[in-house]
């Protein structure tokens, strides 16, 4: 027995092979379940549940790059499965309206997805205790406190630092976006991490303003080489912007 695995959903009347790339390593071939203009990508699968690991989901994630090739794609959620085909063009049917609305305002746009850190925090650390005039008085008052004394200005003092780095990281993160949504129909905000991350995001391009979004991230690099190191992905499916979830009813 073996089931079909959803990659994404694609406006098109057309059967179409994608060659066999499908989930698991087993050379299944990715082709099409049609509905009128829809269709769901698929290949078939054996019946497990995937791990998420990064190699499940890059497979997941080639097949719906290599269909966003020569399509507008809505990504469906990772290890959707379904049982019969059947299942799935009941599911293209009954959403069909909600699906064709979601391909009109997806058509012809890609994510970018921009990630900048520090480039070293220790420095960015030294300046925020030189020019933060409270922070720099209770490290002088810390200074010349006895070893065991000064508990509470210590903790006070970690706290204001971390306050402090925050306040520039969306100083930063502010400037960084200002430069960047004026090019993009849709931004996310994801979550950082660790204290050296400055912004996260994903942008919703039109394709014909890729170009535009590359020299505005080339301006952004060279501005803030010094200091800053940015890490730009793309184009890439819209996964920050279309999740479907798909249920079998």
């Amino acid at each position: 027995m073996e089931n079909n695995y959803l990659y994404c959903i694609i406006g098109t009347s057309e059967t179409r092979n994608f060659g066999p790339a499908g989930i698991g390593g087993r050379g299944d071939v990715v082709t099409t379940i049609n509905y009128d203009d829809i269709a769901a990508v698929i290949s078939r699968t054996a019946v497990i549940k995937y791990d998420i690991n990064r190699e499940n989901l890059m497979a997941h994630q080639k097949v719906i790059e290599e269909v966003m090739k020569d399509h507008t794609v809505l990504p469906v959620r990772f290890c959707t499965v379904a049982e019969s085909v059947e299942d799935i063009r009941r599911v293209l049917k009954n959403r069909y309206g909600e699906f064709r609305d979601l391909l009109r305002g997806m058509d012809n746009m890609v994510e970018l997805g921009v990630k900048a850190l520090w480039k070293d925090l220790q420095t960015v650390f030294h300046d925020i205790g030189e020019k933060e005039p409270e922070i720099r008085r209770l490290k002088e008052k810390i200074g010349t406190a006895p070893i065991d004394k000064g508990y509470a200005d210590r903790i006070n003092l970690g706290r204001m630092v971390q306050a402090a780095l925050e306040t520039r990281k969306k100083q930063e993160a502010e400037h960084i976006l200002g430069k960047l949504k004026q090019t993009s129909r849709k931004t996310s905000i994801n979550k950082l991490h660790g204290d050296s991350m400055i912004l996260n995001a994903a942008f919703l391009v039109e394709r014909g303003r890729v170009k535009e979004f590359d020299e505005r991230m080339t301006e952004l690099d060279a501005a803030g080489r010094e200091r800053l190191a940015f890490k730009y992905v793309g184009p890439v499916p819209p996964f920050n912007f279309v999740n479907l979830v798909v249920e079998w009813k």
